[in-house]
């Protein structure tokens, strides 16, 4: 089940690959993430001391579930990922163009997953590109729906 989805991260990057990590959250924000109370869109991941921590990822609290601390919205959260895996990655993005980026925020066995990808920037004119073909699509099915239903019964 879907916690929240970073859309512009599709629109932004070209996809090479996608890898799930584990996430080190507070009891607070454990509550707000159920509750729906999380932005991803300005989200990415770096590399620090052989791990990796999402950054920008907002998760705004919950009056109720935080009255005894002070939450902290934009707070670097530590990624969980095996040591091997964590290794790849860092020999990818230090080639040219690569970048982590988060993609979603699931649930796995009743724990909070996000899922990160190796992306590659895009171009201004592959961006472009992008809206054309999704106009396109757009355009096709209106045109399908309208044929179809302007057909005459026989």
């Amino acid at each position: 089940m879907s916690i929240a989805e970073n859309r512009r991260a599709h629109f932004d990057y070209s996809i090479e690959e996608r890898h799930e990590a584990g996430m080190v959250l507070e009891g607070w924000e454990i509550k707000a993430v159920r509750a729906g109370q999380v932005h991803l869109t300005d989200g990415y991941v770096v590399i620090r001391d052989g791990e990796l921590y999402l950054i920008g990822c907002r998760i705004d609290a919950l009056r109720s579930a935080s009255t005894h601390i002070r939450p902290e919205a934009d707070r670097t959260k530590k990624l969980l990922m095996h040591k091997e895996e964590i290794k790849r990655l860092i020999g990818k993005v230090e080639q040219k163009g690569f970048t982590l980026v988060p993609l979603n925020l699931h649930y796995k066995g009743g724990r909070v997953k996000c899922e990160i990808a190796l992306a590659k920037g895009k171009a201004e004119h592959d961006k472009r590109n992008t809206e054309k073909k999704r106009d396109w699509e757009r355009e096709k099915g209106r045109l399908m729906r309208h044929k179809v239903s302007s057909k005459p019964k026989a």
